[in-house]
This record gives structure tokens, C-alpha cells and sequence, in this order.
């Protein structure tokens, strides 16, 4: 087994409970699916979202989905001009066989273009 991180990213729509809940879950999901992460592989996550998102912290929205157990934080996001606007973007630490060149980072909505360097 190796300590790996997987990198994902979303956007919302509007600054709200509810719409950050929806995708930071649907973001967290996705990321483990594709990956074939379960619950005990997970180490820690890290959050960090733009200065323009003040409504919630993501991780909120992660023990919604039963991530409570796991150590998890955020941090804000450097503010640099041009920058993704309301875009939260995520960190998972786990422990996995699969090698790097085996993952599958995942960005979601407005922030599908940050990382066209990665394949499908």
C-alpha cells in the first residue's frame, strides 16, 4: 500500500447551503467511485474554496455524507485575478495499491477546464 492524493474541483452556481452541499457530494462521490476508494482507505481531506464562498465550509457538506470520522479542513484559496470564480476545489489523502498513473482526478462544473492536462 502507498499514501496517494487524489485532486478534484467543482463550482456552484450561487453561494448557498444547499448548492455547496449538492456538489461538494456529488464531487466527493464521484472522486471515490471512479477510484474504487472505501471509506477506511481514506487518511484525510482537504477543502479549500474561493474567497467568494461564505455560506458553509465543504466540509460540511462531506460528513453529510458520512465523512465525519475522517480528519478533514479548509482553507481559502489563494485570490488571484482571473482566477475560477466560486470554485471549491479538494485534496484526498489514501492509502491505495494503485499508482498514480492509475488515478482519476475529477473536476466537475465551471471547473472542468482547470486541469486539461489530465485524461478523462
Amino acid at each position: 500500500m502507498a499514501v496517494r492524493a487524489l485532486r478534484g474541483a467543482t463550482t456552484v452556481d450561487e453561494d448557498t447551503p444547499a448548492q455547496i452541499e449538492e456538489r461538494v457530494v456529488a464531487l466527493l462521490d464521484t472522486l471515490l467511485e471512479r477510484n474504487g476508494v472505501d471509506h477506511d482507505d481514506l487518511i484525510s481531506i482537504l477543502f479549500t474554496a474561493t474567497e467568494d464562498l461564505v455560506s458553509t465550509f465543504p466540509a460540511t457538506a462531506a460528513r453529510t455524507r458520512g465523512l465525519g470520522d475522517v480528519p478533514l479542513i479548509c482553507a481559502r484559496e489563494l485570490a488571484i485575478e482571473g482566477g475560477t470564480a466560486r470554485c471549491i476545489r479538494v485534496m484526498v489523502h489514501l492509502e491505495t495499491e494503485r499508482s498514480r498513473s492509475e488515478l482519476h482526478h475529477v473536476y466537475l462544473e465551471g471547473a472542468r477546464g482547470l486541469r486539461d492536462d489530465l485524461p478523462d
